[in-house]
């Protein structure tokens, strides 16, 4: 007997939600390609197109398309947030079960979010599409590893390796960040605190047709550092190690210092050998310093009430702000 597994059941509605910020050019592009594929699921669905204070005419190009196509809203922010705090903002705008979030340079295909969908079984709430090859370069691609590896870091999940911009989720999970407000945004981990059940699925990964990417690898690197201090304990852990391995460090200095005395009899030679181990230990000091000072400055952002995010506008016909104040989660 031939056991037939039954196929995953469609979600009641998808809400697909793509951070925008400088293309213009390829917004309508990315609306025809995705149009069929949202149209063959056979379910509600909406597409948002959160502008990240773009500056050339994607706001413009928005608003033609929210005009032209009933299932397209527009999110306009105040300036730019980055990546994750548009993501952020439209996520508590969505309005069905499900959500998809992708970039709007094409590199993620539309027609592979059939198969991601489909990875959203009853055991799991986070599908990633994980690209096959990355169609980046090789210091980018670098930074994008080491970027995963903070990820990892925050995250506490070995799924992280295999994170990208392409997922799908459950919209419910938002409820588990409903009170977040830090300037300082991960969705991969605010996912987190809501669900262990994360899998990925290998997708291709297109090469840029039109412009080039918005994130550069000092982007990269510094959206890294914040993940490993806004959301992680690894930097202070690593602080405290290098001071154990410096302490040891320094007893064995000493003891070479006694031992030399005891047993030849003469000290250690002068000055370049002490303004050495003075330098190591100043620059020990100064890093674990640095480190705190990080922390500390997020402790100050937090003081300061300083939103994710502010809302301008919203534009398409179904356009229904999630909260009335539009700089702060919804209640």
């Amino acid at each position: 007997m031939i056991e037939v597994t039954p196929p995953t059941p469609l979600p009641a509605g998808v809400s697909v939600i793509v951070p925008v910020y400088r293309s213009a050019a390829i917004l309508p592009d990315l609306v025809a390609r995705l149009e069929p594929v949202l149209q063959s699921l056979g379910i509600p669905h909406e597409l948002l197109l959160v502008n990240d204070g773009s500056p050339d005419a994607s706001w413009t190009v928005i608003g033609q398309l929210a005009a032209q196509h009933p299932w397209i809203r527009g999110v306009r922010m105040m300036r730019n947030y980055g990546q994750h705090n548009a993501l952020l903002a439209g996520l508590r705008l969505a309005r069905f079960d499900t959500v998809i979030t992708l970039d709007d340079d094409l590199q993620h295909p539309p027609e592979v979010l059939p198969g991601l969908l489909a990875g959203l079984t009853e055991g799991i709430d986070v599908v990633y599409g994980s690209p096959e090859n990355e169609q980046h370069g090789v210091f980018r691609d670098l930074a994008s590893v080491v970027t995963k590896m903070a990820l990892g870091s925050a995250m506490g999940a070995e799924t992280a390796r295999m994170v990208s911009a392409l997922r799908v989720f459950r919209t419910d999970l938002r409820s588990a960040f409903a009170a977040y407000s830090s300037p300082f945004v991960s969705i991969d981990v605010l996912l987190t605190w809501g669900t262990t059940r994360f899998t990925a699925i290998r997708v291709r990964h297109d090469p840029r047709s039109v412009g080039k990417s918005n994130y550069s690898i000092a982007r990269l690197i510094r959206h890294a550092l914040n993940m490993m201090t806004g959301f992680s304990v690894l930097p202070l852990q690593l602080a405290s190690i290098i001071g154990f391995l410096f302490t040891l460090f320094g007893m064995g200095v000493l003891a070479y210092v006694l031992g030399s005395y005891l047993i030849v009899g003469s000290s250690v030679a002068g000055f370049p050998f002490l303004a050495s181990i003075i330098a190591i230990f100043s620059g020990a000091q100064l890093f674990a310093l640095g480190i705190l000072g990080e922390y500390l400055a997020r402790m100050h952002f937090r003081t300061m009430d300083k939103p994710a995010y502010t809302v301008g506008e919203i534009i398409g016909t179904t356009a229904t702000p999630a909260s009335s104040d539009l700089s702060k989660p919804p209640a």
